[in-house]
């Protein structure tokens, strides 16, 4: 059904492959951290999951992946529903971004990095231009957590990890923009009912 030019179909299924995607790659790298003997969270980057022993990179590799075709489907769905073209763009490339974490794991340093970058710095941008999905009051929640994430990023990159090590300070780039894609899975699955699109 179409409502002012929204495809509300099209919401609800972008909403449930973001929220699916990224609620399995949550938990499957929560398990393959569990898995990793003797994983830190504070000292081991995140993406250390997918080089280390079976069955935890299996786990991170495909996990990232998959979460990584749920951003790229649910953009493709979004654009042809809305047309919100940055918005759709920036979590495109950070679906893009994802699945190249997952195809190139760290002991592939050069494409590794490049598809890290791509799904960090994506993550935190869509978070920070959901308004147009979200509506204006939900989307300041997601523009705060995608600052945070962004400042994270430039910290991380400056070698400044604020006492939470390399994988803390990794894991603050990506939490916020983690929490935020399931909120707005959530959000677009119930259609527009809590927050009306911003036109």
């Amino acid at each position: 059904m179409k409502d002012r030019g929204i495809d509300r179909e099209a919401r609800r299924r972008a909403g449930a492959i973001l929220f699916v995607g990224g609620m399995l790659f949550l938990m499957l790298m929560l398990l393959a951290e569990l898995l990793y003997p003797g994983y830190s969270t504070s000292y081991h980057h995140i993406s250390q999951l997918g080089v280390g022993p079976f069955p935890s990179n299996v786990m991170f590799n495909a996990s990232v992946f998959l979460f990584g075709v749920s951003g790229v489907a649910a953009a493709a769905m979004l654009y042809r529903g809305e047309r919100g073209r940055p918005f759709c763009a920036v979590l495109a490339v950070a679906g893009v971004g994802a699945m190249g974490v997952g195809l190139f794991p760290q002991d592939m340093p050069a494409p590794h990095a490049l598809f890290a970058l791509l799904a960090f710095g994506g993550g935190a941008m869509t978070a920070i231009l959901s308004h147009r999905a979200m509506g204006r009051h939900l989307g300041r929640i997601g523009a705060l957590l995608g600052i945070i994430s962004l400042a994270a990023l430039a910290l991380f990159l400056s070698g400044l990890h604020l006492g939470l090590g390399g994988g803390g300070m990794e894991r603050m780039i990506l939490y916020p923009s983690l929490l935020w894609i399931l909120a707005m899975g959530a959000v677009l699955m119930r259609d527009g009912e809590v927050t009306a699109p911003v036109r």
